[in-house]
């Protein structure tokens, strides 16, 4: 991708009410059988068409063939009881009932490499794959096997590796790993965060990226949000060590967050995901608002390292709401462009 500032998303996008109940993450299908694969298949073609009307340089799947970032991953392993849930503590921010974690993990067949294909034959524009880093995989289980949240990491990092590695060979031009849980612990990002997030990437020669938010636009998200004060400085505490880690992007939130643009110098060298579309309002940016934000970034980091793009996933907004965003993103990213070009 050698364009200018390339646009993508950082994740989900609202599925069509026909497959899914709209504006509610966790949504059941409302379909089955072949009727479903159908209708996922054809979600991803809304979806990926959406994407390039609105000027969206690399494109997803928008997660549409998923019911959610992280459980739907881990759905299709061995070893975690779905049957047997229990409530715990998510990113130390809500609780949630969840599955357990009751043998050994492994990935006995492939999980999105199909779909990744099915995207790769409807595009041919560079596309992104997310999925779930191994910390927050851990942070949305209950572990009732290792008693052990590192070695827990480690088994994920494994099975991510092996995931990432097909999603690269069917196609895929970068694998973005989702680390959200990146943001509270800071220690344990330290320790063997990192670590674990550089053995799910070992080996790929596709471009890898780890994307760090504060939440999907949910109360219980934006309840804490606002006990952060003026300044939200938690990408301090992980941005030097990930600045000599293997991973090639690194994205952050900032369009409506109190993160000072400043910190993205910690993370000079790497190519830097700007969230410049807030996902937690239902307030549709203007292109001006969104090459303001790029502006900002650009004191920072350079021309050719910047991607603009989402806080965070949007499938709990209204499709009306994520297209007027998206389309605000592509638009806003092309007048700094015309502005860096001299145009």
């Amino acid at each position: 991708m050698n364009k200018l500032l390339p646009t993508s998303t950082a994740g989900s996008l609202p599925k069509p009410s026909w497959l899914a109940q709209p504006e509610k993450l966790w949504s059941p299908w409302k379909l089955e059988g072949e009727e479903l694969i159908e209708g996922k298949h054809d979600a991803l073609r809304v979806t990926l068409a959406e994407q390039c009307l609105a000027g969206i340089d690399i494109v997803s799947d928008g997660e549409q063939t998923r019911q959610h970032f992280v459980t739907t991953f881990i759905e299709h392993l061995s070893g975690v009881d779905f049957e047997k849930r229990e409530t715990v503590r998510i990113r130390d921010r809500y609780d949630a009932s969840v599955p357990s974690v009751v043998g050994a993990v492994a990935r006995e067949k492939p999980v999105f490499v199909e779909d990744a294909k099915f995207l790769r034959s409807q595009t041919t524009r560079p596309i992104k794959w997310a999925l779930p880093g191994p910390m927050t995989m851990i942070d949305t289980l209950h572990d009732a096997h290792y008693k052990s949240r590192e070695k827990l990491a480690w088994e994920f990092a494994t099975i991510l590796n092996q995931e990432a590695k097909e999603l690269e060979a069917a196609g895929v031009d970068i694998i973005q790993f989702d680390e959200p849980a990146f943001n509270v612990f800071f220690d344990e990002v330290n320790d063997w965060g990192i670590a674990t997030l550089e053995r799910a990437l070992e080996g790929l020669n596709c471009q890898t990226a780890v994307h760090i938010c504060y939440g999907y636009g949910i109360k219980a998200n934006t309840d804490w949000k606002a006990t952060l004060g003026h300044e939200w400085r938690q990408y301090e505490k992980i941005f030097p060590k990930l600045r000599e880690s293997a991973v090639d992007m690194i994205s952050l939130e900032c369009q409506n967050s109190h993160v000072p643009m400043d910190l993205i110098e910690l993370i000079r060298g790497k190519k830097v995901m700007v969230g410049a579309i807030d996902v937690a309002s239902n307030t549709v940016e203007t292109p001006e608002q969104v090459a303001d934000t790029l502006r900002k970034a650009l004191q920072f980091v350079d021309a050719d390292k910047l991607h603009p793009c989402t806080n965070c996933g949007m499938a709990p907004l209204s499709r009306s709401v994520a297209r007027g965003k998206l389309q605000a993103l592509g638009a806003g990213a092309e007048i700094v462009r015309r502005e860096l070009s001299g145009n």
